[in-house]
């Protein structure tokens, strides 16, 4: 295994970004944008208050190459927003990049002399003998929590990057209508070195436990996941064995990074709900729709909401 391109494959595939044009924008119509939005096959809400509106686009990570899906409405509503909101981004200076380099045994590697039977319950080391059975390099037994969830998810579970995701398309739009955007805050290439080295295997153990759920289901939650995205059956997605593994992992379930990065949103959201226009935020789905997320807070707060439903039935 190629450790160091492993660990930036995953740090582009959890935090990419890049700059967006900065431009007078157009004068949007909110109703115009909303219709045009909901047309997409993809989970789109309108918050609005007080004339200050919101579109909210529910994104998942990790669209199969061979989702069909209709980005037309979602292209229309980004040429027309007069800004965007897009995820955070991770910058790494080639100083990171020695030091990744310099660190990868530890990075990639249990604290010697240790297995993961040093590190997990009985139970959960079971149910890891038992999914990779079928492995003929033991190797895994010594690999990092952190890389073993990571496996766990994209070997066993199916998980893969492929498809077009959404903020491929609207940025992609934003370009072309050159709609002025901006992400969400950043995260310091040597803060996310720091983590990766200093971060106790305990700390990897919920993701082992989640992913190992996901790899029971078995690989067609990859697929289950993504089209109920499609279909915008959000509740769905978010019992997803897969869904729910990837909160659970690297970077949303780390105890330093997943607050990092709900704070940004958090932050970015309440401060775009405040402005005139039409703002766009490529937000994730969970983060907006789980119990207690973003738009139950909104709707605590009085703001109106349309959009497919986001709670689970009894």
């Amino acid at each position: 295994m190629n450790k160091v391109g492993l660990f930036f494959a995953i740090i582009s595939a959890a935090m990419a970004g890049s700059s967006a044009f900065a431009q007078e924008p157009p004068v949007a119509e909110v109703e115009d944008i909303v219709v045009v939005a909901r047309r997409t096959a993809a989970p789109v809400w309108e918050v609005t208050k007080d004339g200050r509106t919101l579109i909210l686009v529910g994104a998942i990570r990790g669209l199969p190459k061979d989702l069909s899906w209709s980005p037309s409405g979602l292209e229309a509503a980004t040429e027309r927003a007069d800004r965007i909101l897009y995820p955070p981004e991770a910058r790494a200076s080639p100083a990171d990049l020695l030091r990744l380099i310099w660190r990868a045994r530890t990075i990639g590697a249990l604290p010697r002399g240790t297995t993961t039977a040093d590190h997990l319950s009985p139970e959960l080391q079971a149910r890891l003998e038992a999914v990779m059975a079928t492995e003929r390099n033991q190797g895994w037994r010594t690999r990092s929590l952190f890389v073993t969830g990571f496996d766990l998810l994209s070997d066993k579970a199916g998980y893969e990057r492929g498809g077009r995701d959404v903020e491929d398309v609207v940025r992609a739009a934003a370009r072309k209508a050159r709609v002025r955007g901006e992400t969400v805050g950043t995260v310091r290439g040597d803060e996310i070195v720091d983590n990766l080295i200093t971060m106790p295997p305990s700390a990897y153990v919920p993701c082992i436990e989640a992913g190992l759920t996901a790899a029971e289901a078995g690989k067609d939650s990859h697929a289950a996941r993504a089209e109920a995205w499609r279909r915008r059956e959000v509740p769905a997605v978010l019992a997803n064995p897969l869904d729910r593994a990837l909160d659970r992992c690297w970077p949303w379930g780390d105890p330093e990074l997943g607050p990092q990065l709900r704070g940004a949103w958090l932050t970015a959201i309440e401060t775009a709900i405040q402005q005139d226009g039409v703002t766009l935020a490529v937000a994730p789905l969970r983060l907006l729709a789980e119990p207690a997320g973003v738009l139950d807070g909104l709707e605590a707060r009085g703001f109106q909401i349309a959009g497919p439903a986001w709670k689970a039935q009894p």
